[in-house]
Protein backbone atom coordinates (compact mmCIF):
# COMPACT_ATOMS: atom_id res chain seq x y z
CA UNK A 1 0.00 0.00 0.00
CA UNK A 2 1.34 3.43 -0.88
CA UNK A 3 1.94 6.19 1.66
CA UNK A 4 -1.34 7.83 0.02
CA UNK A 5 -3.10 5.22 0.83
CA UNK A 6 -1.96 4.73 4.15
CA UNK A 7 -2.53 8.64 4.90
CA UNK A 8 -6.16 8.40 3.74
CA UNK A 9 -6.93 5.30 6.01
CA UNK A 10 -5.74 6.81 8.76
CA UNK A 11 -7.64 9.85 8.53
CA UNK A 12 -10.67 7.23 7.70
CA UNK A 13 -11.18 6.93 11.71
CA UNK A 14 -12.57 10.58 11.85
CA UNK A 15 -15.81 9.42 11.17
CA UNK A 16 -18.21 10.70 13.93
CA UNK A 17 -20.36 8.18 15.52
CA UNK A 18 -20.80 10.23 18.10
CA UNK A 19 -23.32 12.56 16.12
CA UNK A 20 -26.26 9.83 15.50
CA UNK A 21 -28.69 10.03 18.14
CA UNK A 22 -29.89 7.19 19.71
CA UNK A 23 -33.21 5.33 19.09
CA UNK A 24 -33.88 5.70 22.78
CA UNK A 25 -31.55 6.72 25.64
CA UNK A 26 -32.13 3.50 27.19
CA UNK A 27 -30.81 1.50 24.09
CA UNK A 28 -27.02 0.09 24.55
CA UNK A 29 -24.99 1.37 21.83
CA UNK A 30 -22.34 -0.61 20.16
CA UNK A 31 -19.50 0.86 18.77
CA UNK A 32 -17.66 -2.08 16.06
CA UNK A 33 -14.05 -1.35 14.90
CA UNK A 34 -12.46 -2.88 12.39
CA UNK A 35 -8.72 -3.68 13.77
CA UNK A 36 -6.36 -1.04 12.67
CA UNK A 37 -3.21 -2.10 10.20
CA UNK A 38 -1.64 -5.71 10.34
CA UNK A 39 1.85 -6.52 9.63
CA UNK A 40 0.45 -9.64 7.51
CA UNK A 41 -2.70 -10.62 5.24
CA UNK A 42 -4.00 -13.91 5.25
CA UNK A 43 -1.41 -16.62 3.36
CA UNK A 44 1.81 -14.63 4.56
CA UNK A 45 3.91 -15.91 7.09
CA UNK A 46 2.48 -14.78 10.51
CA UNK A 47 -0.72 -16.61 11.12
CA UNK A 48 -1.78 -13.84 13.68
CA UNK A 49 0.00 -10.55 12.82
CA UNK A 50 0.25 -7.52 15.14
CA UNK A 51 0.08 -4.09 14.11
CA UNK A 52 2.28 -2.20 11.91
CA UNK A 53 3.26 1.08 13.15
CA UNK A 54 0.70 3.12 10.95
CA UNK A 55 -1.80 0.53 12.93
CA UNK A 56 -0.83 1.54 16.28
CA UNK A 57 -1.61 5.31 15.15
CA UNK A 58 -4.84 4.50 14.08
CA UNK A 59 -6.09 2.40 16.98
CA UNK A 60 -4.94 5.29 18.98
CA UNK A 61 -6.71 7.56 17.53
CA UNK A 62 -9.79 5.81 16.84
CA UNK A 63 -9.54 5.39 20.99
CA UNK A 64 -9.14 9.12 21.23
CA UNK A 65 -12.65 9.31 19.91
CA UNK A 66 -14.17 6.39 21.50
CA UNK A 67 -13.15 7.42 24.87
CA UNK A 68 -15.21 10.56 24.14
CA UNK A 69 -17.67 8.03 24.03
CA UNK A 70 -17.33 6.28 27.24
CA UNK A 71 -17.90 2.88 26.76
CA UNK A 72 -18.84 0.53 29.64
CA UNK A 73 -16.95 -2.43 28.14
CA UNK A 74 -14.13 -3.27 26.24
CA UNK A 75 -15.13 -6.91 24.23
CA UNK A 76 -12.59 -7.63 21.61
CA UNK A 77 -12.22 -11.13 19.11
CA UNK A 78 -8.70 -13.20 20.19
CA UNK A 79 -6.58 -12.49 17.00
CA UNK A 80 -3.37 -10.33 18.18
CA UNK A 81 -4.88 -7.43 15.55
CA UNK A 82 -7.50 -6.93 17.29
CA UNK A 83 -6.58 -7.33 20.90
CA UNK A 84 -3.25 -4.72 19.82
CA UNK A 85 -6.13 -2.59 18.83
CA UNK A 86 -8.72 -2.70 21.64
CA UNK A 87 -4.98 -2.35 24.00
CA UNK A 88 -5.05 1.71 23.00
CA UNK A 89 -8.52 1.99 24.23
CA UNK A 90 -7.81 -0.08 27.68
CA UNK A 91 -4.64 2.65 27.83
CA UNK A 92 -7.57 5.90 27.25
CA UNK A 93 -9.99 4.71 29.89
CA UNK A 94 -8.78 1.92 32.17
CA UNK A 95 -10.97 -1.06 31.47
CA UNK A 96 -9.71 -4.50 30.51
CA UNK A 97 -10.45 -6.10 27.27
CA UNK A 98 -13.20 -9.19 27.61
CA UNK A 99 -11.86 -11.44 24.73
CA UNK A 100 -14.92 -13.07 22.99
CA UNK A 101 -14.98 -15.59 20.47
CA UNK A 102 -18.05 -14.80 18.80
CA UNK A 103 -16.37 -11.81 17.20
CA UNK A 104 -13.00 -13.77 15.63
CA UNK A 105 -12.58 -14.64 12.27
CA UNK A 106 -15.30 -15.91 9.73
CA UNK A 107 -14.14 -19.55 10.41
CA UNK A 108 -12.59 -21.43 7.39
CA UNK A 109 -14.25 -24.95 6.52
CA UNK A 110 -12.66 -28.28 7.10
CA UNK A 111 -10.78 -29.03 3.94
CA UNK A 112 -9.55 -25.60 3.00
CA UNK A 113 -6.46 -25.33 2.39
CA UNK A 114 -6.41 -21.93 0.70
CA UNK A 115 -8.14 -19.74 2.73
CA UNK A 116 -7.47 -16.43 0.65
CA UNK A 117 -8.09 -18.06 -1.85
CA UNK A 118 -11.58 -19.49 0.05
CA UNK A 119 -12.16 -15.96 1.02
CA UNK A 120 -12.10 -14.15 -2.59
CA UNK A 121 -14.74 -17.29 -4.01
CA UNK A 122 -17.06 -16.76 -0.83
CA UNK A 123 -16.93 -13.16 -0.61
CA UNK A 124 -16.08 -12.39 -4.48
CA UNK A 125 -17.19 -8.78 -3.79
CA UNK A 126 -13.82 -8.50 -1.81
CA UNK A 127 -11.42 -8.27 -4.40
CA UNK A 128 -13.77 -7.05 -7.42
CA UNK A 129 -16.94 -4.72 -6.12
CA UNK A 130 -18.05 -5.09 -9.80
CA UNK A 131 -19.07 -8.62 -9.14
CA UNK A 132 -21.96 -10.30 -8.32
CA UNK A 133 -22.39 -11.03 -4.36
CA UNK A 134 -23.15 -13.70 -2.57
CA UNK A 135 -26.10 -14.55 -0.15
CA UNK A 136 -25.62 -15.83 3.51
CA UNK A 137 -28.40 -17.88 2.63
CA UNK A 138 -26.34 -20.35 0.34
CA UNK A 139 -23.37 -20.57 2.25
CA UNK A 140 -24.40 -22.90 4.54
CA UNK A 141 -25.51 -23.92 7.83
CA UNK A 142 -21.68 -23.59 9.52
CA UNK A 143 -21.50 -19.74 8.28
CA UNK A 144 -24.91 -18.60 9.14
CA UNK A 145 -24.56 -19.97 12.47
CA UNK A 146 -21.13 -18.02 13.45
CA UNK A 147 -23.14 -15.04 11.71
CA UNK A 148 -26.21 -16.08 14.35
CA UNK A 149 -24.12 -16.45 17.40
CA UNK A 150 -22.51 -12.93 16.55
CA UNK A 151 -25.40 -11.09 15.88
CA UNK A 152 -26.86 -12.98 19.20
CA UNK A 153 -23.88 -11.53 21.56
CA UNK A 154 -24.57 -8.43 20.45
CA UNK A 155 -28.29 -8.79 21.70
CA UNK A 156 -27.10 -9.82 24.72
CA UNK A 157 -24.93 -7.16 25.33
CA UNK A 158 -26.69 -4.69 28.18
CA UNK A 159 -24.29 -1.65 27.99
CA UNK A 160 -22.29 0.61 25.99
CA UNK A 161 -19.45 -1.43 24.64
CA UNK A 162 -16.76 -0.93 22.36
CA UNK A 163 -16.39 -4.11 20.25
CA UNK A 164 -12.89 -5.04 17.94
CA UNK A 165 -13.34 -6.92 15.17
CA UNK A 166 -12.88 -8.03 11.60
CA UNK A 167 -13.89 -6.78 7.89
CA UNK A 168 -16.34 -9.84 7.41
CA UNK A 169 -17.57 -10.08 10.85
CA UNK A 170 -18.51 -6.28 10.56
CA UNK A 171 -20.59 -7.41 7.25
CA UNK A 172 -22.05 -10.44 8.91
CA UNK A 173 -23.33 -7.66 11.43
CA UNK A 174 -24.33 -4.88 9.43
CA UNK A 175 -26.22 -6.83 6.85
CA UNK A 176 -28.16 -8.94 9.59
CA UNK A 177 -29.04 -5.48 11.40
CA UNK A 178 -30.04 -4.11 7.68
CA UNK A 179 -32.14 -7.34 7.14
CA UNK A 180 -30.31 -8.26 3.94
CA UNK A 181 -28.75 -11.38 2.81
CA UNK A 182 -26.16 -9.81 1.11
CA UNK A 183 -22.55 -11.31 2.17
CA UNK A 184 -20.76 -7.88 2.05
CA UNK A 185 -22.66 -4.79 1.94
CA UNK A 186 -19.88 -2.28 3.14
CA UNK A 187 -16.12 -2.07 3.14
CA UNK A 188 -14.60 -0.86 6.36
CA UNK A 189 -11.46 0.81 6.83
CA UNK A 190 -8.79 -0.54 9.20
CA UNK A 191 -10.11 1.21 12.89
CA UNK A 192 -13.23 2.57 11.26
CA UNK A 193 -15.50 2.93 13.55
CA UNK A 194 -19.83 1.14 12.91
CA UNK A 195 -22.36 2.20 15.30
CA UNK A 196 -25.14 0.10 16.22
CA UNK A 197 -28.44 0.29 18.50
CA UNK A 198 -29.74 -2.74 20.52
CA UNK A 199 -33.70 -2.07 20.83
CA UNK A 200 -34.52 -6.05 22.84
CA UNK A 201 -34.35 -8.18 20.18
CA UNK A 202 -33.97 -5.77 17.17
CA UNK A 203 -30.21 -3.98 15.94
CA UNK A 204 -30.34 -1.12 14.53
CA UNK A 205 -27.45 0.49 12.11
CA UNK A 206 -26.66 4.06 13.71
CA UNK A 207 -24.11 4.61 11.05
CA UNK A 208 -21.24 2.78 9.24
CA UNK A 209 -18.07 3.01 9.59
CA UNK A 210 -15.86 5.08 7.14
CA UNK A 211 -15.04 2.53 4.15
CA UNK A 212 -11.99 2.07 2.11
CA UNK A 213 -11.71 1.89 -1.49
CA UNK A 214 -9.27 -1.17 -1.39
CA UNK A 215 -9.14 -4.27 0.92
CA UNK A 216 -6.93 -6.45 2.57
CA UNK A 217 -7.97 -9.89 3.65
CA UNK A 218 -7.31 -9.77 6.83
Amino acid sequence: MQLASHEAELLSVSNCAAAQPRYTTAMPRLYLIRHAEPAATWGEADPDPGLTDLGMAQAADAAGKLAALKPSRIISSPYRRCVETAAALQMEIGLFPQIETAFGEVPTPDGVEDRRAWLVTTFPWIGAPQAANSLWSALGEELQGWRSRMVAALKATDRDAAIFTHFIALNAIASAAQRSDETIVFRPAHASITTLDVNGDDLRVAALGAETPAVQVT
